[in-house]
């Protein structure tokens, strides 16, 4: 493996497997609670993050690091408020986040070129420090889906009877969007603003379609992520092509190619039933009898 004696590589490697492991387990949550865009709009808060940075001389990483967890508190705030409506929450902090990031771009000219890389993802680029944020976010996130892994699974799949019992699901739902918000601005050097979803929610929606057991789901996503970042790094280096629409790729086509599958073995054990339905009737009442033929029994 020649690209794995550098050391860019390296980073891009361990700073991929660290967040693809997060990601997915949290993709897995976001779908079963139906809040797949949650990692889009705090992407693009994330980003009005990174522009108000640049603009006022900070470190853009940690700006932007630091506006994606505000989102998530806001988003979590304006949820309470709109509860009917509680999808509008999302849509609202979104404008908000995307406008922002669009003014102080155009306010910043000189730095703007350096924005492609937070909206297309650059792995290769991982420095030391953003290594270690991506470690830190790891391990809290990793901390609290273990230690909240009974709670998130009751307030996933009914919140009002988690609430009845006694849970503090407030605490519990504004903690989780803090954490959305910590894995989606750590996600961003890998794949961008534009496609920081597809590593979040593409492993999640493939291992929910193969089975029907959450804890079962919760290890095939993170092997999902897992080779797809393996893969879609390697295609990266090998086809010189930008990581994280690679990544994105070879996620999707996993997607596709998993569901295909799954079809097809549908089809055949269908198929296996139909013909051993067959079988048996034809074995318990034989042949069936030809009618009108009285040329025999003359």
């Amino acid at each position: 493996m020649e690209m794995l004696h550098y050391d860019f590589m390296q980073r891009a490697f361990g700073a991929g497997a660290l967040i693809a492991v997060v990601a997915s387990v949290l993709g897995v949550y976001l779908m079963l609670r139906r809040q797949a865009l949650m990692a889009d709009m705090l992407s693009h808060v994330s980003l009005a993050g990174v522009a108000a940075g640049a603009f006022l001389g900070l470190s853009p990483t940690l700006s932007g690091f630091l506006t994606a967890i505000v989102g998530a508190v806001a988003v979590e705030y304006v949820r309470r408020v709109y509860k009917t409506y509680s999808e509008m929450s999302i849509a609202i902090i979104m404008v908000g986040g995307l406008s922002t990031a669009v003014v102080l771009m155009s306010l910043n000219k000189a730095t703007s070129k350096s924005f492609t890389s937070y909206l297309f993802g650059s792995v290769v680029a991982v420095d030391t420090a953003q290594l270690v944020l991506m470690v830190i976010v790891t391990a809290a996130a990793a901390l609290f889906f273990f230690f909240f892994r009974r709670p998130l699974y009751q307030m996933t799949f009914d919140e009002e009877t988690a609430k009845v019992s006694g849970l503090p699901t407030g605490l519990i739902s504004m903690l989780f969007s803090i954490v959305t918000g910590m894995i989606v601005a750590a996600a961003m050097p890998i794949v961008g603003v534009l496609l920081v979803s597809s590593l979040i929610i593409l492993p999640a929606a493939l291992a929910i379609r193969l089975t029907s057991r959450f804890s079962a789901a919760l290890l095939l996503a993170v092997a999902i992520g897992l080779l797809g970042v393996g893969s879609g790094l390697t295609a990266s280096y090998q086809l010189s092509t930008p990581p994280g629409g690679t990544i994105a790729l070879v996620l999707l086509a996993l997607l596709a190619v998993g569901v295909l599958l799954q079809k097809l073995v549908k089809f055949i054990r269908a198929k296996q039933k139909h013909d051993s339905a067959e079988n048996t009737e034809l074995h318990s009442y034989g042949p069936i009898p030809r009618l009108g033929d009285d040329s025999q029994t003359s």
